[in-house]
């Protein structure tokens, strides 16, 4: 006797119920939209470049200019994305831990360079930061020059990046039980002893999640650059740009290729270490 529920197999176990129609059909759609928006793109972009010969490829890819422009954009990311790291976990510390007067409002400017264009956003850095702009008037005569210089790269990889780390942190923040922490101090342990034992293994992963996307998100950006960066630093975006209007198609598609290639690696190597620290919460 089951109490007249019928069961789906012979054993007796109740037949799974799936709100979604099949795994063929829902894989079936996820490989098309995927393929449409992200594997037929790519794949275009390396059938394009194929068709250079190796040594043509070589010196579009590796003349001096694409070396340099691949060290600014990459080197700039990657402190971009370790600024906001550091930065975005105490962010989102202070709005997950503390309460005062306009959290709610400095939560939604978390998300601000998420809605404002990123053209936007680089035209107003650039006339923040410039010789008589409101931060440039003092920094400047500092010798701290931003505006048209290496710095103000990083500065619009900053701005753009922070809120991926902030909103991979929260959530993470909001589930660490207290209790964790008080029992630490308990036994002993001081402020720093029980952020570093006890509380930064379980962000670990996140923080570094947060980082990639990020690094993802710099790597890849040019609206913000253009407008604050110096005329003798070009990012990999910009030149990819510069190319096509040269009608140098196939300049532009070995820049590309190259980049496309170092962030899948980059990125893999982020994912690596991120898995290495989920070790951690186990």
């Amino acid at each position: 006797m089951n109490g007249g529920k019928p069961s789906g197999k012979p054993g007796g176990r109740p037949r799974s119920r799936r709100v979604l129609p099949g795994f063929g059909l829902t894989l079936g759609v996820t490989l098309g939209y995927l393929g449409v928006l992200v594997l037929i793109p790519l794949g275009a972009l390396f059938l394009k470049a194929s068709g250079m010969g190796w040594a043509e490829f070589l010196k579009a890819a590796g003349s001096p200019r694409a070396m340099a422009s691949y060290r600014v954009t990459f080197g700039s990311a990657l402190l971009a994305a370790s600024v906001n790291a550091v930065m975005g976990t105490l962010m989102a510390w202070v709005l997950v831990r503390y309460r005062f007067p306009g959290r709610r409002v400095l939560d939604a400017l978390v998300d601000f360079p998420f809605a404002l264009p990123t053209a936007v956003g680089g035209l107003t850095l650039a006339n923040l930061f410039a010789a008589k702009g409101w931060l440039g008037r003092w920094l400047e005569p500092m010798g701290w020059k931003v505006a048209y210089a290496p710095a103000g790269i990083v500065v619009a990889l900053v701005f753009i990046g922070l809120p991926f780390v902030v909103r991979s942190l929260q959530p993470v923040l909001e589930d660490i039980d207290h209790e964790v922490e008080e029992a630490a101090a308990t036994l002993g342990a001081g402020r720093l002893r029980t952020f570093g034992q006890v509380i930064l293994p379980t962000l670990l992963p996140s923080i570094l999640t947060g980082f990639s996307l990020a690094l993802a998100r710099a790597i890849g950006e040019y609206g913000s650059v253009i407008f604050i960066a110096p005329k003798e630093s070009e990012i990999a975006s910009q030149l990819i740009w510069y190319r096509l209007e040269e009608y140098d198609y196939a300049g532009a598609m070995a820049i590309a290729v190259v980049m496309l290639v170092a962030s899948f690696a980059l990125l893999a190597g982020v994912n690596l270490a991120e898995r290495w620290a989920s070790r951690f919460q186990r």
